[in-house]
């Protein structure tokens, strides 16, 4: 992990297919992270000027167990069985550009079960707007221990898209390390993205 001045963490901004290990600066292994999700509706030129119309993003994570989905999180389940994973709740609208996480994904590391060994971490539009009418969106992986962001991965591009799979992350050895994916796709929630997913375990 980077750290500049006085030891001081610096975000990695990730691009896709790109690993990162989920340690602390100190060496130590994260025990919580919280996956942010943030964005903002894209202003649209019309008739009568300009107007934004809502977007309602959803943040998900699925849970797997040697490529089986297992348990998932998302705004009608927000809380995995095992209680290890946390949605903090359906933002329907959006930021209002203040740059902010709008939905959150807390997971507890310590107590993700065993035979959990990956959970992916995806987004898509419920509305069914495509992300070229969504501006300033992002997520981002903090260590909820301190606040202090891990790593950060943009929507760019926008296009005829309707989802991404975002980013995963995966025991490895006695720690997990975290992989940004970016694979744009299409689905208006976590079931539609499944075959989109699979590639990517």
């Amino acid at each position: 992990m980077q750290t500049g001045e006085r030891g001081q963490r610096v975000t990695v901004n990730m691009t896709k297919g790109q690993q990162i290990s989920l340690q602390k600066s100190d060496g130590g292994t994260l025990t919580a992270v919280r996956m942010g999700l943030g964005w903002q509706a894209a202003p649209r030129r019309g008739l009568f000027g300009s107007r934004t119309r809502e977007v309602d993003l959803d943040a998900s994570a699925v849970l797997f167990a040697d490529k089986q989905p297992v348990d998932v999180v998302f705004f009608r389940h927000l809380t995995s069985d095992d209680g290890s994973v946390k949605h903090t709740g359906d933002n329907l609208v959006g930021g209002a550009g203040q740059g902010g996480d709008d939905e959150s994904i807390l997971v507890d590391l310590a107590r993700v079960p065993v035979h959990v060994d990956q959970i992916v971490f995806t987004v898509n539009s419920f509305t069914g707007q495509t992300f070229a009418e969504v501006q300033n969106a992002f997520c981002r992986l903090v260590d909820e221990t301190n606040g202090q962001e891990l790593a950060r991965y943009t929507l760019t591009g926008g296009g005829p898209y309707t989802a991404q799979i975002m980013a995963k992350v995966q025991r490895a050895g006695a720690g997990w390390s975290m992989t940004a994916i970016g694979t744009p796709t299409n689905g208006r929630t976590f079931q539609d993205l499944m075959p989109a997913i699979l590639p990517s375990l």
